[in-house]
This record gives C-alpha cells, sequence and structure tokens, in this order.
C-alpha cells in the first residue's frame, strides 16, 4: 500500500482557475507564465490576462502547491507534489471531514446505502489494510 506523501499544501482549497493551471503545471511539468497563457488562450472563447496567470502561479506558491525558480531573467513553476499525491491528499482529508462530522449510525447508514461494487471495495480496502497492519506488527 503506497503511504500518504509527508509533505502537504498549505491550502488544500483551490479555485476552478488555480485548479486548471495546476492541472496545466502537472501535464508540462514545468511552465512559464507564457507557457500556461498561451494553452489558456487555445481556446478562441477565452479571455484572460496575462499577469492574471502570473497572480495565479503566484498564488499557488502561497498555498504550497508549486515552487518558483528564477533562471537568470525568467521563472518558471513546477508542483511540489504529483498529481496522484494530490488526490490521496484531498481523499483523505474528505474521509477526515466526513468521518469528523458524523457519529457511527449515519457512517454505518450511509455504508449500507452502498451498491454492491462499493462494498466489494470497501471489503478490499479493509483486507489490504488488515494484512498492512499485521506486517507492521511483525
Amino acid at each position: 500500500m503506497a503511504p500518504l506523501p509527508e509533505y502537504r499544501p498549505k491550502q488544500l482549497s483551490l479555485g476552478p482557475l488555480e485548479a486548471e493551471i495546476l492541472r496545466i503545471v502537472w501535464e508540462l511539468e514545468m511552465v512559464t507564465v507564457k507557457d500556461v497563457h498561451d494553452l489558456i488562450l487555445a481556446d478562441p472563447d477565452r479571455e484572460l490576462a496575462y499577469t492574471s496567470v502570473t497572480t495565479v502561479l503566484n498564488r499557488l506558491v502561497k498555498k504550497g502547491w508549486l515552487t518558483c525558480n528564477k533562471q537568470n531573467r525568467s521563472f518558471t513553476w513546477s508542483a511540489i507534489v504529483s498529481q496522484s499525491e494530490a488526490r490521496a491528499i484531498q481523499a483523505m482529508e474528505q474521509l477526515n471531514q466526513f468521518l469528523a462530522v458524523t457519529n457511527p449510525d449515519v457512517v454505518a447508514a450511509f455504508a449500507d446505502s452502498l451498491d454492491q461494487a462499493s462494498c466489494d471495495q470497501l471489503d478490499a480496502i479493509a483486507q489490504r489494510l488488515k494484512a498492512v497492519r499485521q506486517a507492521r506488527e511483525k
């Protein structure tokens, strides 16, 4: 079982443009403002100022999603966590929020309403968790 990443962005919530730009960074691995701006404006129905892209990239740095590097007079941005790590972090956060606001009866009622495929998936997760815990104890 792959562990959750040790690093966690300071702020998980992202606006729609932030999420879109983060997806572009994941796709290209390292970007400049021009790279992102050009990709967004490839859609003829979109309008976005170059400075807005810079603002969003810098906001993603402050939130802990990206890192910025200066090379000579140009800046490049890259992701600190991969897309799969981000999904794992966000899934864990959602699970923690779900478990924090509900009681065991609500969780049981929710689980009881799942379809068979979801129940099978929960059973598989429980079996993997049990195996990991047993291996850790040895």
